[in-house]
């Protein structure tokens, strides 16, 4: 029984890993970088909707998170830089970033986020990426 126990416990673990981010770009040391995980292309971009975030000050030209225990799926990472500390990625009337931003893969679409697949990662064991902000 005890064995039983322990090979679930281990075997469980095994089915997580950790997801670590370097972020680079950064052009001023100021205000906070936003970072979300997406597991699915439906919500993929859109802030709020989300698996996971994490909001960190901006106070050097790298920044580096890392994301603990996430379940072994297909991930696409977007970050943006919000520079005046406003809680939203600011946009010109043309629905462009005003603000640096970024995705996993370093993902880029011409006149919009890309798509999941162009950003997607498969996170089965532990990983580290780095995203170039724009």
């Amino acid at each position: 029984m005890i064995k039983l126990l322990l090979y679930l416990l281990i075997a469980g673990n095994s089915s997580q890993s950790d997801l670590s981010l370097v972020i680079k770009g950064v052009d001023d040391v100021k205000g906070s970088m936003y970072i979300a995980v997406f597991d699915n292309e439906e919500s993929f971009p859109d802030f709020g909707k989300q698996l996971v975030e994490k909001v960190l000050p901006v106070d050097a030209k790298t920044l580096s998170f890392t994301f603990k225990n996430l379940p072994h799926d297909d991930y696409a990472v977007a970050i943006f830089h919000d520079k005046n500390n406003n809680g939203v990625l600011d946009k010109n009337a043309f629905g462009f970033p005003l603000e640096p931003y970024g995705f996993s893969r370093n993902a880029r679409a011409r006149f919009s986020a890309p798509p999941f697949n162009d950003a997607k990662i498969v996170l089965d064991g532990n990983q580290s990426i780095e995203i170039i902000i724009q």
